[in-house]
């Protein structure tokens, strides 16, 4: 199995939680024979490389530098998202079984190559912008609460990390349940759980 996670933090660029997450999550993809590639946002240091653990990273900057906010950050940056997964899809023949996207950063991305390209993909998510900027109402915070909502009707398949997170994305968003998953690295057998999502995920619109 190939796939692509798509993360807006990885070290040496370090936000907060999900950067070690996704290093832990990789790792271990690698381990259990899943050819992994990690396309994130550095400020310099762009193109692919491979680390010691056989993760490839591929690290993008944004062209754009002036912003008003993350929001234009974001959608400026997915066009360099899309083009670097894009590379590594003609670069191993176009075998790529998945996308997995965490967070709402590269939704867009990620439908673009859904349906360009037939890649499937998993939105893994870290938190809603009902829960980031409660009870607001610009059309900013709805800017973002669109992605998120695009990303959760596009998803091939959904990833939360909590039974709480599962209960609010299906009273908030109206996601079925049948397309959700609960995956905490808490528990054990927890890679078992995503590597069988991966395999399901495989399976549908992109499998080759």
């Amino acid at each position: 199995m190939r796939a692509i996670i798509f993360s807006w933090e990885y070290p040496p660029r370090i936000v907060g939680q999900l950067a070690e997450y996704v290093t832990k999550l990789a790792a271990q993809l690698v381990k259990n024979k899943v050819e992994t590639y990690i396309v994130t946002y550095h400020d310099f240091l762009t193109g692919l490389s491979q680390e010691p653990n056989g993760v490839k990273t591929y690290r993008v900057t944004n062209p754009v530098r002036t912003h008003i906010g993350v929001l234009t950050w974001v959608l400026t940056l997915n066009q360099e998202v899309e083009r670097a997964a894009a590379n590594i899809y003609y670069q191993v023949n176009e075998q790529i079984d998945l996308i997995d996207v965490y967070d709402w950063h590269f939704i867009p991305a990620a439908v673009t190559l859904k349906n360009a390209l037939d890649i499937p993909f998993i939105f893994s998510v870290e938190s809603l912008e009902e829960h980031r900027a409660p009870n607001a109402d610009s059309p900013y915070n709805n800017a973002i609460k669109g992605i998120e909502g695009l990303g959760f009707r596009e998803a091939d398949k959904i990833s939360v990390k909590s039974r709480w997170m599962l209960k609010e994305i299906v009273e908030i968003h109206k996601v079925p349940k049948t397309k959700t998953i609960v995956v905490s690295q808490k528990t054990s057998g927890w890679v078992k759980k995503v590597l069988k999502t991966y395999r399901a995920t495989a399976g549908g619109v992109g499998n080759k």
